[in-house]
């Protein structure tokens, strides 16, 4: 088995094989420039990302600076995704991100992890697990998703939370480790915050 294949099927092995590391570098190259692009610039960002990701979908954004171990070259988005300042993507193997989920600032999903036993972890080897977002999804400021990690359609993970385990569709879910705190509900078809009513010339949009 190749280090590239090892790299998508789960096997160990060591991120700095000289087989794949040109490669890597020169999606690093493109992410350098993506991250310095002008605010101005959304037309050659909109290119650029076309041009760094496994897939992307129509009308996605990501605010610089955005952070990715192989620049998105592994990564899979639908469309309509909105991703905030300081995401960073481990995409050593496959992320995938469904249509107009919305990503908070300073983000992290991961999909590499290194062996608990130290001996192998001193000479630096790593194994990747694919992570899948469902659509529709709100990921809040700061979490962070950990390799191998399966989370539903509609869903909300709040601010803060590290989700260590896969989390079902239309819920909402918070915590260090993340768990399920609640169904998306009939509530939540009426009141977008607190007490907060959703205006009327708005409710056509509302699914529950």
């Amino acid at each position: 088995m190749t280090v590239r294949e090892k790299m998508h099927s789960g096997e160990l092995y060591l991120p700095n094989d000289e087989s794949i590391v040109p490669e890597q570098l020169a999606c690093l190259d493109k992410l350098y420039d993506f991250n310095r692009t002008r605010p101005t610039e959304g037309e050659k960002r909109e290119k650029m990302l076309r041009e760094m990701f496994a897939e992307i979908g129509e009308g996605c954004y990501i605010e610089p600076p955005f952070h990715a171990n192989w620049g998105g070259k592994h990564v899979h988005f639908g469309k309509g995704i909105y991703a905030n300042f300081n995401l960073t993507l481990v995409d050593d193997t496959h992320i995938y991100i469904g249509d107009y989920t919305m990503i908070g600032p300073n983000v992290t999903i991961a999909s590499a992890g290194h062996p608990i036993e130290p001996g192998l972890r001193r000479m630096g080897y790593q194994y990747n697990m694919p992570v899948h977002i469902g659509k529709n999804c709100w990921i809040g400021a700061g979490v962070i998703i950990v390799p191998g990690i399966t989370i539903g359609d509609n869903v909300v993970i709040g601010a803060g939370s590290v989700v260590t385990k896969d989390i079902p569709s239309d819920v909402l879910a918070v915590g260090s480790p993340c768990r399920v705190l609640r169904a998306v509900s009939e509530h939540d078809a009426e009141f977008y915050f607190k007490d907060l009513k959703i205006p009327e010339e708005l409710r056509e949009y509302v699914e529950k």
